[in-house]
């Protein structure tokens, strides 16, 4: 399948008709079907094409989700949960159409226990707004993907980012879950234990599920303490294959670090023109520490002596906060910088993930076949976790590049998978993955075809992503 075919599902009109009448009766004005508003809530900011679906509704209770579920069920009529529709592999298209669930009003925070270090929320709660909440107790939630991504959307995709390698990923920090299941009914996955031996990990299994086993209604979540002291800053290096090995050395030797970016020359470069920076255009570092006043300043001066020994450097870093945010704010920036270097062009982001010890071989057969290709794609990751990203810039318009673009990401996914590591490591499979997850993961993807039947056999729930047909 070329990656901008997005494949439609057959459609149940007849259903869709029926439900549709029916949330709007009860729903009233939390009911769009207007056009403007399905696109909106059909688009992916990747370049697979919008499909939308036939409505979106507003609910705002869990006993309302449920509500519209056991509908949509009872019509077999698919249901897409929707956040702020930041995913990038067309995990909120509609290929079958039916309801969106659009999760915006449900941003509560229901409960908060300092003392046990946790926080209770519905699924509309972004991460910023999250991080404002608890700005008085002295804790925050530490998952940073970049966006300002709905946490039951995070949740939905295991999301991780910027401070994963220090703290986890979603998978690592997600405690329980309230879930409405395909048939409506209301589960919740867990208690607020830290631990359980209890039965099967059903929160496991939802985080990262994509929508397509339930709706997400409720999460609790750890937080961590507010760190004493935060140092960080950036470093430049002669090479790609340095900066890579710095990072091995660095987790290899333990230091904490909080945050270990990589950049490419071309997106420091991007990053620079966007931001009005005048950070050296070549391979660097972005680098966070996070602990006690001494603490962070000896890892800042290990980190220094490790990047001296591969003849990158100076480190130049700084614990003042605005210095500190200026810096985050270029990194977290990457993708649109990237996009104003060819604004006539379709950015298509796309991911994947290694053993650190593969890193810097991935990276550099990824960067010679980007220069092979011809293609303008700049080179971000989390590099600390071996996971790095390409933005491949693509003109819609001419059949050739389309084409040189798409072997690439192929050859990326082929290569990660033959390093031993995976076709995604925070973006998801969503649709446009699909045609690599049994390459990566063989028979597993029967076990999990077995699950998506038993828990969902009407396959109403967000059909047409991570499994193919």
């Amino acid at each position: 399948m070329a990656l901008k075919d997005a494949v439609a599902a057959a459609r149940n009109e007849e259903g869709i008709a029926v439900v549709v009448a029916a949330v709007k009766a009860r729903f009233g004005d939390r009911v769009q079907t207007g056009q403007s508003f399905r696109e909106q809530h059909g688009h992916t900011t990747t370049y697979l094409p919008t499909q939308a679906p036939d409505a979106v509704v507003w609910p705002e209770t869990t006993e309302e989700v449920s509500e519209i579920v056991k509908l949509c069920a009872f019509n077999r009529v698919p249901v897409v949960p929707f956040g702020v529709g930041s995913s990038l592999e067309g995990q909120v298209n509609a290929p079958a159409g039916g309801i969106c669930l659009d999760m915006s009003r449900m941003n509560k925070v229901i409960a908060i226990d300092a003392d046990d270090l946790d926080v209770t929320i519905q699924p509309g709660v972004t991460r910023e707004e999250l991080n404002v909440y608890l700005r008085d107790t002295g804790l925050f939630f530490p998952i940073d993907p970049g966006a300002n991504a709905t946490l039951g959307g995070m949740a939905a995709t295991r999301a991780s980012g910027t401070n994963a390698v220090r703290y986890g990923t979603m998978r690592d920090n997600v405690l329980a879950l309230e879930v409405v299941m395909p048939d409506g009914s209301i589960v919740k996955t867990a208690k607020r234990a830290k631990k359980s031996s209890t039965g099967y990990d059903l929160t496991r299994l939802m985080v990262g599920s994509e929508g397509t086993l339930g709706v997400i209604t409720a999460i609790t979540l750890k937080l961590y303490g507010i760190p004493q002291a935060i140092s960080g800053g950036i470093c430049t290096f002669p090479s790609l294959d340095a900066a890579c090995r710095a990072v091995i050395m660095t987790v290899q030797m333990g230091i904490p670090v909080a945050r270990i970016e990589i950049v490419n020359a071309l997106q420091m470069q991007a990053i620079n023109r966007y931001n009005k920076t005048d950070y050296p255009e070549q391979p660097c570092l972005f680098l966070e520490f996070h602990g006690s006043e001494s603490g962070v300043a000896e890892q800042a001066e290990l980190f220094g002596e490790i990047a001296s020994e591969l003849e990158g450097g100076p480190f130049s870093w700084t614990k003042v906060a605005e210095e500190r945010a200026k810096l985050w704010k270029a990194r977290h920036n990457a993708y649109h910088a990237a996009e104003a270097l060819a604004p006539e062009k379709k950015a298509l982001s796309t991911d994947a993930c290694v053993p650190i010890s593969r890193l810097a071989d991935c990276i550099a057969e990824t960067e010679q076949d980007i220069a092979d290709t011809g293609l303008i794609a700049p080179i971000v990751g989390h590099a600390g976790d071996g996971n790095f990203h390409t933005l491949v810039l693509i003109d819609m318009n001419d059949p050739d590049e389309i084409e040189r673009a798409e072997g690439f990401i192929e050859r990326l996914a082929r290569r990660a998978i033959a390093m031993d590591g995976t076709i995604t490591g925070e973006h998801g499979i969503g649709q446009g993955k699909m045609a690599y997850l049994r390459e990566e993961l063989g028979s597993a993807v029967d076990v999990m075809k077995a699950i998506k039947a038993a828990l969902d056999p009407l396959n109403i729930m967000n059909p047409g992503k991570i499994l193919p047909a």
